[in-house]
């Protein structure tokens, strides 16, 4: 394995000009950099990640703190999880990834042991127990989800609000005055999940201004339950022309539930949705949908907490909301 010696050896510099070009602690000269750089390459020199630490008081860590639970739907977390992931190796971050049930106690834990340089929170509730842990750290943090108190914290998420406008926009325009709307688990809005509310409470409100009926059904995460609710609704339901599902477990089972019941799309339901582009990718049904970016809210996120791991008062605290795009698919059509 390569030293720091070797590479000032092969680049012809000291040992200590190697090491200001990589704590950047002095300036050097571009071409003295640029011999260095190219010795560390011929060498595949990697940084020893204490040595590091101990120089630049950085570990080139970042933490994800973030919790599993049973009743949810894990390719739709995994999606956020890789995303993040991609942005912080992009950064030339490596990432730890927290899921202990003690949230709390998880970021004082690591947030005190200095073995990271910034925190990311996913899977936010509205009041998120998290937050005065990582509002009492030393690093700095980022948020992918809205609490309800976001004083001094960088906040990052998809405008649910918007995208649920840009779906009923499309369904009136369209002529469809009779909705079904299948939400997230009652579980989720118990847990807190802000996102789930502010997407339903949008929809119901512009479908108010366009006297369109729109009723709201609790959707499910797990088999069979998630059959069940599907058929429940369509059941009850018989008059609607159209469909809109927040719940990622749904979306992937509603091609086979309306197959199973000859029910076709768009012929007889017209159907939108909301769901990460890589994830529709794999639905039997091109479903007409608002992406919800966890590309761009990772990057988005990532990239912030770096600035702000460098210089902590660069800017005030900032609360972002991604802009939903909506993308046709051909599963509406006009009455």
């Amino acid at each position: 394995m390569a030293t720091i010696g070797d590479v000032a050896r092969v680049a012809g510099v000291s040992r200590s000009t190697v090491s200001y070009a990589l704590s950047g602690k002095r300036p050097i000269s571009g071409e003295t950099n640029e011999r260095i750089q190219a010795a560390i390459a011929e060498l595949g020199f990697t940084i020893n990640a204490g040595a590091r630490a101990l120089a630049t008081s950085q570990t080139m860590v970042l933490a994800l703190f973030l919790q599993f639970h049973d009743d949810e739907f894990p390719p739709a977390m995994l999606q956020y999880i890789y995303a993040i992931s991609e942005a912080a190796r992009e950064e030339g971050y490596d990432l730890l990834m927290v899921t202990d049930s003690d949230g709390p106690g998880a970021v004082r834990r690591i947030t005190s042991s200095n073995m990271v340089d910034g925190v990311l929170l996913l899977d936010v509730t509205h009041d998120d127990p998290r937050l005065e842990a990582l509002r009492g750290a030393r690093q700095p943090g980022a948020l992918i989800g809205l609490p309800r108190d976001i004083d001094g914290l960088d906040v990052f998420d998809l405008d649910f609000g918007e995208a649920a406008r840009l779906l009923i926009d499309h369904l009136h325009e369209l002529g469809h005055s009779e909705v079904v709307l299948l939400t997230p688990p009652r579980h989720v809005f118990e847990r807190g999940g802000a996102y789930a509310w502010r997407f339903r409470d949008a929809a119901m409100e512009r479908a108010a201004r366009y006297n369109m009926t729109l009723s709201s059904y609790y959707g499910e995460s797990q088999q069979p339950a998630i059959d069940r609710s599907l058929d429940e609704m369509l059941d009850h339901r018989t008059t609607a022309t159209a469909m809109i599902v927040h719940n990622d477990a749904s979306i992937a089972a509603l091609p086979r539930v309306l197959a199973r019941r000859g029910t076709r799309v768009p012929e007889d339901l017209s159907v939108v949705s909301l769901f990460p582009r890589e994830f529709g990718r794999s639905f039997q049904l091109p479903f007409t949908a608002v992406e919800t970016s966890p590309d761009g809210l990772a990057r988005e996120a990532v990239q912030h907490l770096i600035r702000r791991i460098a210089d902590p008062d660069y800017a005030a605290s900032v609360v972002k909301f991604i802009d939903p795009e909506l993308t046709i698919r051909g599963s509406t059509a006009t009455l």
